[in-house]
């Protein structure tokens, strides 16, 4: 029995989760951040290293002009993990991104794991921004500063597949300046971003339209057509184009510091990532026009494309525009990465000295100190390669978890939601008659249902005997481990499938029935869509599809991306079990949110709850006129 005790404590310490209290939205940080800023933040965030390094090397290695459709798959993919982002980020404007939208919703080694995978994310992000904002500095010279590093101080390390080839200082210099500018605040580095952003944007216009002049539709008909290496190249290189995605989740960290978080990030969000599609698809499109894929140099596109065509005085446009463009995404990176870190400090899982945030710039600067330092130094040693690889696991499975916490809070049921609901639709009017068919309709949308089984399908056995918001979450649970079996046979197996192996057909028949059927299992309950904030619609099919897409990526990264996020997730949890578990604010909060629901800034809107206060008010002994009745959380 104390055996049986103890794991029930240790399972609800790791499962309790943050509270949404009446100071949720307040903050140290400067709320001083406007929709246009936000948008420029994420258009920078994600426009840099995707159009000067990315598409070069998608277009020559893996699709060839079919890239166009590797950036478009990669957009669907990453549009629906920004609508999941948007829904919560308006309804948890803090800076910790999905940490926080797992926090609440999930618990707190849940939140815990994906805060550590975002700061990662970022950490490895800038280093990784800051070595091609090297490469492009470099590019101007025509290799003189690799050249010359190798020559008088030589080789970090010959074909190593952890370490660079040689020290990079200048990616080291870079990072450092950005971190700077990012300590100063918020406001004087959004305004340093929307300058260069636009900057960087007026280049990519005049590339689009300098290119669409020396366009040549033979390229695309030629030298192996559209799919020179088959549909199979274009969906190959869509998992390589996410990359370029990733930096619209700086939207949502930046939100504790926007001034209308509800309404700003949701439309930042949808914004920035539809540019930068369009912009994706266009420049593609122009390097593919002007010169062969196969001529296409994958360090330097656009300039030798350029030069093919006798434009040399493009080569410097496009330089610049590299600069500018690379510049605005090491920023994002920078001014991302601090703010997670405080976020988790603020919350006591991470050391206390990262949550203070410097009363004149209003900036975590211990955070912004020591991480900086540790990602100019990831620049000064690591290669790109490593670093987009390894990034891009602990990004796809934060989104995957992010898609995942989507489902489980709209079918919680109301005494489990933290959060501001509509008014609760009335069943009954004293002064209307109302059929008893319209009164079940309505009844079916009431608050008391949200997590139940449709009023049609409450005879359904084993389902009817699970409470409410249970089946759903065992159900989306389940989901996601047939998605993983479904694409660990669909990608890695693809050729026996091909080859029409039955084991492999009657696998995937197997884990696609499975998920059918848990997706029949999440539409036959009363979902929320009480929510006063933002909501993504066709919940839980934009979740699903987004989990699917991003479980199906995840298997085409090679098994050293995996080895490296298991280290990191070791190391993770040691510092979560040996600090952050005993630190934790939660640990001296009272958990409410399994008993009265919401401890927010809005009233209770639960009616059973009332009911039961109604009942326990009506048997208590009657008082004094004016005397007060006060009701304990116990005595529901």
């Amino acid at each position: 029995m104390g055996v049986s005790s103890k794991l029930n404590e240790v399972w609800v310490t790791l499962n309790r989760k943050k509270t949404v209290t009446e100071d949720f939205h307040e903050t140290p940080l400067k709320r001083c951040l406007s929709t246009l800023d936000l948008t420029l933040l994420g258009i920078g965030h994600m426009i840099g290293a995707g159009i000067y390094v990315l598409t070069g090397t998608v277009v020559k290695d893996l699709a060839g002009p079919a890239a166009i459709l590797s950036y478009v798959f990669a957009a669907c993919a990453a549009i629906l993990a920004a609508l999941c982002y948007a829904e919560f980020g308006a309804r948890v404007p803090k800076a910790g991104s999905a940490y926080s939208y797992t926090y609440v919703t999930l618990g707190e080694v849940w939140g815990f794991i994906i805060g550590w995978n975002i700061l990662l994310e970022h950490l490895l992000g800038a280093s990784s921004v800051a070595r091609a904002w090297s490469g492009g500095l470099d590019s101007i010279f025509n290799g003189a500063i690799k050249n010359s590093t190798l020559k008088h101080i030589g080789y970090l390390s010959h074909d190593n597949v952890w370490l660079s080839d040689y020290p990079d200082f200048v990616a080291f210099a870079a990072t450092v300046v950005v971190f700077l500018v990012v300590a100063t605040g918020a406001k004087f580095a959004m305004n340093f971003n929307n300058i260069f952003t636009i900057i960087n944007l007026i280049v990519i216009v005049i590339i689009i339209s300098m290119g669409f002049y020396y366009a040549d539709l033979k390229n695309w008909t030629e030298h192996g057509g559209f799919f020179p290496h088959g549909f199979g190249g274009a969906w190959a290189g869509a998992a390589t184009c996410f990359y370029a995605y990733i930096g619209f989740e700086g939207v949502a960290t930046a939100g504790e510091e926007a001034k209308n978080p509800e309404k700003s990030i949701p439309i930042a969000t949808i914004l920035s990532l539809g540019t930068v599609t369009v912009l994706y698809v266009l420049v593609t499109c122009v390097l593919t026009l002007m010169v062969p894929y196969t001529d296409v140099d994958p360090n330097a596109a656009f300039p030798f494309a350029f030069a093919a065509q006798g434009a040399q005085w493009a080569k410097y446009v496009v330089a610049l525009g590299t600069l500018f463009g690379i510049t605005t995404s090491l920023l994002g990176g920078a001014f991302s990465l601090p703010r997670a870190v405080y976020s988790m400090a603020a919350d006591g899982l991470l050391f206390q000295v990262f949550a203070y945030v410097h009363p004149k710039t209003q900036t975590p600067i211990w955070g912004i100190f020591c991480f900086g330092l540790l990602s100019a130094l990831m620049a000064l040693l690591f290669e790109i390669e490593t670093l987009v690889e390894f990034m891009s696991i602990g990004t796809i499975l934060a989104y995957t978890i992010v898609a995942v916490s989507v489902i489980i809070l709209r079918y919680a049921p109301v005494h489990k939601c933290q959060f501001k609901l509509k008014p609760q639709e009335e069943t009954t009017d004293d002064n209307t008659s109302v059929s008893e068919e319209s009164a079940i309709m309505k009844k079916s949308k009431s608050h008391d249902d949200f997590g139940k089984l449709k009023d049609h399908l409450r005879h359904l056995p084993i389902l009817k005997s699970f409470d409410p918001g249970n089946a759903t979450i065992l159900a989306i649970l389940l989901m996601v481990v047939a998605i993983i079996c479904f694409c660990a046979v669909l990608v890695p197996g693809y050729q026996y499938l091909a080859d029409g192996a039955w084991w492999a057909i009657i696998l995937e028949i197997i884990f696609g029935a499975i998920i059918v059927l848990c997706f029949l299992i999440l539409i036959a309950h009363e979902k929320n869509d009480a929510f006063l904030t933002f909501q993504i619609p066709f919940v839980p099919l934009i979740p699903c599809l987004s989990i699917f897409c991003n479980i199906t990526l995840m298997m085409k990264l090679n098994y050293l991306t995996w080895i490296r996020l298991a280290i990191w997730l070791v190391i993770g949890l040691l510092v979560y079990f040996l600090y952050g578990v005993w630190h934790s604010r939660e640990r001296e909060t009272p958990q409410y949110g399994e008993i009265v629901g919401y401890t927010g800034d809005a009233s209770i809107s639960c009616s059973t709850i009332s009911k039961m206060e109604e009942e326990i008010v009506q048997q208590q002994p009657k008082r004094a006129e004016g005397e007060e009745v006060h009701i304990g959380v116990g005595e529901l």
